[in-house]
């Protein structure tokens, strides 16, 4: 009898050890293939910037119209050690997340809401579409004119980039939803509250993810025209200034910057992307 506690007591305890080991195992195959991954993506950047060098020290473009990759880092190191950098860097990254969240928010909203009512797609979707196709430079002169150099206008740039791929995402990925999902919710009788938050809003959040992932990027986008256009502070006011003294280290630190920043931003939102999308069994390539 104790003999047969003692396998009803140990049988938990080893299944247990054996799911931390399967779990450890997979965790260490998915730092793998990501780390794989790093390593394979990385091969054409370096090779780039060692050919970028090894022509720069041997004359044959000059460091004034294209310094070497050694010239730059040491400019982005003088801009470490003065503390320039951060403070920049810190007031761009603060206008780029206000800028994101209001149009965002503002994108996801609209979007879910034209797209629940068709009444509301004929009243507001034309205007947004005509909006859309404004370019950013083009709308940048009037948006000085009417708010000035200050941060509202940067702000105001940076919101109405970031508006309209999450409103357009959201609307489409509400819009192709499977109509039968919609029968099925009829059958187990479904409130309309429980089609939104447990059918339709987890259908399209494809969707939602690839607006918010677009929004993102256009948002840094525009975050570039806004600090171009006027600006006594942010990476781009650095490359400003490099442009006005000449500095042709200084704004390839800034482009750099813009470039690494981006990059990380949506390597984030792929993060975020393939946990919250890990249900679905996509082609990968």
């Amino acid at each position: 009898m104790s003999n047969g506690v003692k396998v009803l007591i140990q049988r938990p305890q080893s299944r247990d050890r054996t799911d931390r080991t399967e779990l450890l195992l997979l965790r260490n195959k998915w730092f793998r293939e990501k780390i794989n991954d790093f390593a394979i993506g990385s091969i054409l950047p370096v090779l780039i910037v060692v050919m970028w060098q090894v022509l720069g020290d041997l004359g044959v473009f000059s460091s004034s119209f294209l310094p070497t990759p050694i010239s730059i880092a040491s400019e982005f190191q003088k801009l470490i050690l003065s503390g320039e950098l951060v403070q920049h860097l810190s007031i761009s990254l603060q206008r780029a997340l206000v800028g994101f969240l209001i149009g965002g928010v503002l994108g996801l909203v609209f979007g879910i809401f034209v797209g629940f009512a068709q009444r509301l797609e004929f009243m507001l979707d034309p205007s947004f579409q005509m909006l859309r196709m404004i370019p950013h430079l083009a709308l940048a002169p009037l948006i000085i004119l009417w708010f000035g150099f200050g941060e509202v206008s940067k702000i105001f740039i940076i919101a109405n980039g970031a508006f309209f791929p999450m409103y357009i995402n959201t609307f489409i990925g509400i819009r192709n939803v499977d109509r039968k999902f919609f029968e099925v919710a009829q059958v187990l009788n479904f409130s309309k509250t429980k089609q939104i938050f447990r059918l339709i809003l987890p259908a399209s959040l494809p969707g939602i993810l690839l607006g918010l992932r677009l929004s993102v990027s256009i948002s840094w986008l525009g975050l570039v025209v806004a600090e171009l256009i006027g600006s006594q502070a942010g990476i781009g006011f650095l490359i400003n200034y490099g442009k006005q003294t000449s500095s042709v280290e200084l704004i390839f630190v800034g482009v750099i910057i813009f470039a690494v920043i981006g990059k990380l931003v949506d390597s984030g939102v792929r993060l975020l992307e393939s946990k919250w999308l890990s249900w679905r069994d996509s082609f990968q390539g």
